[in-house]
């Protein structure tokens, strides 16, 4: 198992950045959204305890995004799991660090836990969804 670490500057405020990742509206617009798919779930419970599920339909295939909120320290800290069962039942976890700079924020987020067969693909994953990101936001 590996541990990825991806960094990302956004000119936009801390608070901005974070409720994207809670807000089924805007979430839907960037996590786990790809370019050739559309989303067609996005079930978000924004609490410590509750879940997610967010659906991607890749070429008439239905991808799920799953996993739980195990910590939410607005506008820090996030930290949930995450699991996309299709190509794995296990559950790995993902770390947001979010600290404020003079024009926006810096986010590091830190995915531990990921399989070494998508060690290679999953910072490329990870910065695509900081792009469309930066487009919601």
């Amino acid at each position: 198992m590996s541990t990825i670490q991806v960094k990302h500057h956004f000119k936009a405020a801390p608070e901005r950045v974070f409720d994207a990742w809670l807000d089924p509206q805007k979430a839907r617009n960037f996590l786990f959204a790809t370019r050739t798919g559309e989303i067609v779930r996005c079930d978000i419970d924004p609490r410590v305890g509750g879940a997610f599920k967010i659906t991607d339909r890749r070429d008439g295939e239905d991808i799920d995004h799953t996993g739980q909120y195990l910590e939410i320290d607005r506008p820090k800290k996030l930290v949930f799991t995450l699991a996309v069962p299709k190509y794995s039942p296990l559950y790995t976890t993902v770390t947001l660090e979010i600290q404020p700079a003079e024009d926006g924020c810096n986010l590091t987020l830190t995915h531990e836990g990921v399989l070494e067969e998508y060690a290679k693909e999953t910072p490329k994953g990870w910065t695509m969804i900081f792009e469309s990101l930066e487009r919601v936001i």
